[in-house]
């Protein structure tokens, strides 16, 4: 398993990682065999590092991680955990809550849910508009100084919050969202992680199915699934998206491998700081993406995805609207 290292003071991980989010929330109803059984073959592959999140079904996703995990070596793989977005019991979403004392009892849950004594990377899932990011860092510094956690992440914060919260403790990595049709990160946030040293952990690789290839009009999984609501998978929009996947589809046929394995390549192929994160929920997924860390792509790759798929060629925004709103990194 190819590895990397997660900035310049972080761990050294695989060159991808598994998301859980989509076995416990947010992609329609999933199955808990399932999803035990792709962590347990992402491991057995070599994989090391899982991301997770508290309010993933609102600590469904911590729990279901560590009946996975339970038995096996706890130095064998990295917990990246994301706290502080608040739920109410319908689903919805009311904002964050990353003040220092927060943190500390998100934290606190967290590993309780996990059973373990520590998280390896820690991270306010969003910038909270209430709090200065140098109180939350500086709460996250404290539970580092005590063992309860290894290294500070963020995630989806621009290019002005990371140096703030980079001058209070170290930043090991950024996870934020990073794909052929995502590409906002490469004007402003990414010369500043590289200048900084911070690694990316890339995820919406496949920009939540569009890119996997196996995605048409008819693939929206059921109630549940927030892509219904996702102004890319909406009316034209999707169908100008599926038709920039179809002329991706081209450049990985002559390549010898799927549109999924291209898209994660292309993402990995751009920095060595940057490590994809990939939600594969089943097993064959899974295998899917583990056979991108085998493609080697050369400079005329590159310039025939990148014609395939310009940058800008996307239509939609990542988000709904009132979400994008409250993104740091879009600002």
């Amino acid at each position: 398993m190819n590895k990397r290292h997660l900035g310049t003071n972080g761990p050294e991980t695989t060159a991808l990682g598994l998301g859980l989010m989509g076995m416990s929330a947010l992609y329609g109803p999933a199955d808990e065999a399932e999803s035990v059984a792709t962590i347990h073959a992402a491991l057995d592959a070599g994989v090391t590092l899982l991301d997770t999140g508290d309010f993933y079904g609102m600590g469904d996703n911590e729990m279901l991680l560590r009946s996975a995990v339970r038995g096996r070596p706890r130095e064998d793989y990295l917990i990246s955990v994301k706290f502080g977005s608040l739920r109410g019991p319908d689903g919805s979403w009311l904002g964050v809550d990353a003040r220092p004392n927060a943190v500390k009892t998100w934290l606190s849950y967290s590993l309780r849910r996990l059973g373990t004594d520590y998280v390896d990377i820690y991270r306010p899932a969003r910038l909270d508009p209430d709090v200065p990011i140098e109180e939350t860092v500086g709460a996250i510094k404290e539970l580092i100084e005590a063992g309860y956690v290894r290294h500070l992440g963020l995630s989806e914060v621009g290019a002005e919050t990371i140096r703030r919260a980079h001058a209070v403790h170290p930043v090991t990595d950024l996870q934020i969202e990073y794909a052929l049709f995502s590409r906002g990160i490469e004007a402003r946030i990414l010369p500043t992680v590289r200048e900084l040293g911070i690694g990316i952990t890339a995820y919406g690789v496949l920009s939540r199915g569009l890119l996997s290839g196996h995605w048409n009009a008819n693939s929206m999984s059921g109630p549940g699934d927030f892509r219904a609501h996702s102004p890319r998978f909406q009316g034209e929009n999707l169908d100008r998206n599926l038709g920039l996947v179809e002329a991706l589809r081209k450049v990985a046929e002559h390549k010898g491998v799927t549109v999924a394995q291209l898209a994660i390549a292309w993402v990995a192929a751009q920095d060595e700081l940057i490590v994809p994160l990939v939600g594969a929920r089943r097993r064959d997924r899974l295998a899917e993406a583990l056979g991108s860390l085998d493609v080697q792509l050369t400079p005329a790759d590159l310039a025939q995805i990148e014609a395939a798929v310009p940058a800008g060629s996307v239509s939609g925004d990542r988000y709904a609207a009132e979400l994008m709103a409250g993104l740091d990194s879009e600002k």
